[in-house]
């Protein structure tokens, strides 16, 4: 993983690599060596297993849960967040009074599987729901009053906002003046200020004293099903009446939890894992036909969620119809389901075109702008897609480690998104900036932000965070590229890859392992795809192991490994199960090399 920070003097340059391809210093995963063995050891485990769970720092007694994530043991009481007690009962009692309850979801990923997970439970428990996503262009990120009000014409007495509505304070204030409940169920960080509401549930809440701020929306949705479930068996609800399944809807959960990139660890770890095996079983249609439409043939892993099906229901969101993601998620016909899912496929190829046009134009005026020594980069433009723009700020990350955001202008204003590196918190920096007057609207977490900035403020905004996150950094940006351990293209074998797969699910908190392939011949190299080079790898010994880098043909790796004359280099990246064309075999997704001198 990439990061930021001074602090102590780092640990030798892995193979001696201190600037790589991409610019990065390699260094192995910091790793208590005794605590690796004596978890192989009394785990029965390979002792590459056993390093691996030692550098996530797992404990030799909390192997057993890592390696086995259980609801039971690490889903907590519902009721501990504050305001959950107040939302369930509230909830309850629409419930049971036949009063319709309107969702009012966020356009992206977690939003989606929020709204369709309330709605899914909602109407199992015998309840008439109305579900709005907000337009991107029209609306924006957010409540807003005009469609709050229009659910409560539509009978809503009661409407909770999923993903959002923490800093809402103006719509929210509308909404109540109109005698309309409002519950928001967020994880977004929080200002000492609430918005009026009933009650906000928010394990991010400045006064919350809840241990799962990491919790995605979708999570925090899913506590309050829990909690609304508990309250209805207490009530005789369900004497007559079926209890609905809860579990069912835990693969609608792992898709949000994964595609919001929270830290795949405690309850998110359990939530992801369970909720893959129940979307193995393909018993949600729309997540069924989504599968079938990104071409996942294999059992799904956290990989498919984040990189497969994740951008095709964000696509609606962002280029398409915003609503396409809920009606997907709870489709029931099969047939529906396949036609939503090939529109939202066709979005997502759609969004792929903008995309590619928006970041050429983003990292031309990054580059020729230079650099002036700040943490921050900022790019803004006339005419491009507010549907991207979180898309480019994440590349542009990758690409630069440093946090970045992008604005789409627009007249006298512009829609920013942002995503960070590691230890600097651009959420509380962006709250800081709306506070001081810099922005019409905004707000996020630690990683990502998203924000409204009057178009003469943009200069005020790019000098105001650049002071913001220079003052929480320790020291200089270091690129930084942590592996696991280093190989021979021969040593890459399926029953090592089998065996990596029971530190899964992979994701934020909880990286995939990482190799570095020592001294290897690049054998074949050619462009594939839209812009990703395969090639193959010839270790020292002779064995070979098939490679890809995606969206590699344009970068300095790409041109590397395309150039290679022979040479032996050291390659980077995971290793995963590859099955084309019914064959068995190891693939490396590559993510970094560099010359092996």
């Amino acid at each position: 993983m990439s990061g930021a920070g001074a602090g102590p003097q780092p640990a030798p340059a892995l193979l001696d690599v201190e600037r790589s391809l991409s610019g990065r210093r390699w260094q192995a995963s910091p790793c208590d060596e005794r605590q690796a063995l004596a978890i192989s050891q009394h785990w029965a485990l390979p002792e590459v297993v056993g390093r691996v769970l030692a550098a996530r720092r797992v404990g030799l007694d909390d192997c057993g849960l890592f390696l086995n994530p259980t609801l039971r043991d690490l889903l907590p009481d519902p009721f501990h967040l504050k305001g959950m007690d107040v939302a369930a009962t509230r909830l309850a009692a629409a419930v049971s009074g036949g009063e319709m309850i309107g969702l009012f979801g966020d356009y992206d990923v977690d939003g989606a599987t929020s709204s369709a997970l309330l709605a899914r439970f909602f109407e199992a428990a015998g309840a008439s729901v109305r579900v709005h996503i907000p337009d991107r262009m029209r609306e924006g990120y957010g409540p807003n009053a005009p469609a709050l009000l229009a659910l409560q014409e539509q009978g809503a007495g009661v409407v909770v906002t999923v993903d959002c509505g923490t800093s809402a304070f103006a719509p929210l204030a509308a909404a109540a003046e109109a005698g309309l409940d409002i519950i928001v169920v967020d994880h977004h960080e929080a200002e000492a200020e609430l918005p009026r509401a009933l009650t906000v549930v928010n394990p991010n809440r400045m006064d919350e004293t809840s241990p799962h701020g990491h919790l995605a929306a979708v999570g925090v949705a899913f506590l309050l099903v829990v909690a609304v479930n508990r309250r209805l068996r207490e009530q005789g609800w369900y004497q007559g009446r079926a209890v609905p399944d809860l579990m069912q809807w835990l693969d609608i959960v792992a898709l949000g939890t994964v595609c919001d990139v929270v830290p795949l660890t405690g309850v998110n770890r359990a939530l992801v894992a369970q909720g893959l095996k129940v979307m193995a079983r393909r018993g949600n249609a729309g997540l069924a036909a989504l599968s079938d439409v990104g071409g996942v043939k294999e059992r799904p892993e956290a990989y498919h969620l984040g990189y497969v099906m994740g951008p095709r229901v964000n696509a609606g969101g962002r280029v398409g119809q915003a609503d396409l993601g809920v009606r997907l998620l709870t489709a029931d016909d099969a047939a529906e389901a396949r036609r939503l899912a090939e529109m939202l496929d066709s979005y997502n190829r759609d969004r792929q075109g903008i995309e590619a046009v928006v970041l050429q134009e983003a990292i031309e005026q990054v580059e020729s702008r230079g650099d002036d020594g700040t943490p921050l980069l900022l790019a803004a433009g006339e005419d491009w897609h507010p549907g991207v723009i979180g898309i480019i700020a994440g590349r542009l990350k990758e690409r630069y480690n440093r946090p970045c955001c992008v604005v789409a202008l627009d007249g006298v204003e512009g829609k920013g998104s942002g995503r960070s590196v590691p230890g600097l918190d651009l959420g509380a920096a962006i709250i800081a900036a709306r506070q001081a007057g810099l922005l019409l609207k905004g707000g996020g977490h630690a990683m990502a932000a998203g924000f409204t900035v009057p178009r003469d403020r943009l200069d005020d905004l790019r000098a105001f965070l650049a002071e913001r996150l220079t003052a929480q950094m320790a020291g200089p940006l270091v690129p930084v590229l942590e592996l696991d351990g280093v190989l021979d293209a021969g040593g890459a074998t399926v029953d090592l890859v089998e065996t990596l797969k029971q530190v899964g699910p992979f994701g934020s908190g909880n990286p995939e392992p990482r190799f570095a392939v020592m001294g290897a011949r690049v054998v074949a190299p050619r462009v594939v795809g839209q812009g990703h080079v395969a090639c193959q790898l010839v270790g020292k010994s002779g064995g070979r192991l098939k490679a890809i880098a995606f969206r590699a043909a344009d970068s300095e790796l790409g041109h590397a490994l395309l150039a290679n004359d022979g040479t032996p280099m050291h390659v980077a990246g995971s290793l995963k199960i590859d099955t084309w064309q019914g064959n068995v075999a190891v693939q490396m997704f590559i993510e970094d090399a560099a010359p092996a001198y």
